[in-house]
């Protein structure tokens, strides 16, 4: 690996290791970055736009996406070595509901394996409130990078499975969907821990969306992420419930058994017919489910596929993390595994212990008030973004970093 550092990640006796190019699309990990103060003349011009004022040394980018850049960075006070997320919505609506999803959620959770917020820097006033800071762990590279650069043995499969779908479980006992379960959404660092991250398109697994007022924001967010959605999802069943995120957790596994994705569709019918190329053609049951009749329509117009076994596509797999996957991915949502029994499956007996996998405290009707009734316009989200991060911290939330203000 001439033009890349290998980290070795151990964890359990297991050890994995990634290929970090120096060049990637995302942006670079290094270990022993200078602090800013150090690099003024050579540093990237998105970290010069960081104003986090004395309480972090800003480092290096390490990741970039559609309305936000992330930093590495040190926390002064104490060392640690954090991430910093500045995340610019306010051009657009559907950034601003998706970065106060985010807030909100993770300011909820406090699990092992979902991403945490560290502090929240807030700003002078809301006049002067122009782009949003969030300060998370650390984490070195996702599993997405991981896949693409080598070979998982089944014993890093189990593992990060495992540690998924444990993320899961503390979701899915809160009635949240995460709705975007993907390689690059699940964060690793050097001891092999995983973390959920991005809850942007998350919602309540309580009211299943209005299909006459809701569906269609519901697929607009979903585009990015095709080859992990759910068949019942581009097909409108009639409601959307955890099984969305347990059909793209097989997804991933099948991706880590494989080293590419299982359902690489270019489009929405290109989507539907390699998903039926694997699993065939619906049966009688599962075809009158879907309620759109367009849908029905154009499945009823594909030839009749036979399913074509997992053993045939993994030849190589661990048989029972083939039939973990012939669970998560079943056609019908009702029939498909749930998070609970997934844990219990003997392919993850070596790490399962109902008395170490928690859920978490399920979220009030209110919260997701926002996404309900009438879509609300951007003032009124970046109004609700301002009180959110100026409210008083969770006293309950662990590694909560001294606060620090805008400009301070």
């Amino acid at each position: 690996m001439d033009d890349g550092a290998v980290l070795e990640l151990e964890r359990n006796g297991l050890v994995v290791q990634f290929h970090e190019k120096a060049d990637e699309l995302h942006g670079r990990w290094r270990e022993n970055s200078q602090a800013t103060s150090n690099t003024t003349n050579s540093i990237d011009s998105r970290v010069q736009g960081f104003l986090v004022g004395s309480a972090y040394n800003v480092q290096d980018v390490i990741g970039e996406g559609a309305y936000g850049v992330v930093v590495s960075a040190v926390h002064a006070a104490t060392q640690r070595r954090v991430a910093i997320k500045r995340i610019t919505p306010f051009d657009h609506s559907m950034f601003c509901l998706r970065t106060l999803r985010e807030i909100k959620l993770l300011r909820h959770f406090h699990h092992e394996n979902i991403i945490a917020i560290l502090d929240i820097l807030r700003p002078p006033s809301i006049n002067e409130f122009n782009e949003v800071y969030l300060v998370q762990e650390l984490m070195e590279t996702d599993l997405h990078r991981v896949i693409r650069t080598q070979e998982l043995s089944d014993d890093h499969c189990q593992y990060f499975i495992y540690q998924t779908l444990r993320a899961l479980k503390a979701l899915h006992s809160a009635d949240v969907l995460h709705r975007d379960l993907k390689p690059s959404n699940l964060l690793l660092n050097a001891n092999g821990d995983l973390k959920l991250c991005d809850f942007g398109l998350a919602r309540s697994a309580r009211t299943p969306p209005n299909v006459a007022n809701d569906s269609s924001t519901f697929m607009t967010e979903y585009v990015a992420t095709r080859w992990y959605r759910a068949p019942e999802v581009m097909l409108t069943f009639k409601e959307y419930t955890r099984a969305i995120d347990m059909w793209s957790v097989g997804c991933v596994l099948a991706e880590m058994l494989s080293g590419k994705p299982l359902f690489p569709g270019r489009d929405y019918h290109h989507q539907l017919s390699i998903i039926l190329d694997i699993l065939g053609t619906p049966s009688i049951d599962d075809f009158y489910a879907i309620s759109s009749q367009r849908s029905r329509e154009y499945i009823r117009a594909l030839p009749f596929r036979k399913k074509r076994p997992f053993a045939t596509l993994f030849p190589k797999a661990n048989p029972d993390a083939l039939d973990l996957m012939e669970k998560l991915l079943t056609f019908s949502p009702k029939r498909r595994i749930e998070v609970t029994e997934a844990l219990a499956h003997p392919y993850l007996s070596p790490y399962h212990d109902p008395a170490d996998e928690p859920t978490a405290d399920q979220i009030d009707p209110s919260f997701f008030d926002f996404d309900n009734g009438d879509p609300l316009g951007k003032e009124d989200l970046k109004v609700l973004i301002y009180e959110e991060i100026t409210r008083p911290d969770n006293p309950s939330a662990p590694f909560v970093l001294q606060s620090a203000t805008l400009g301070s």
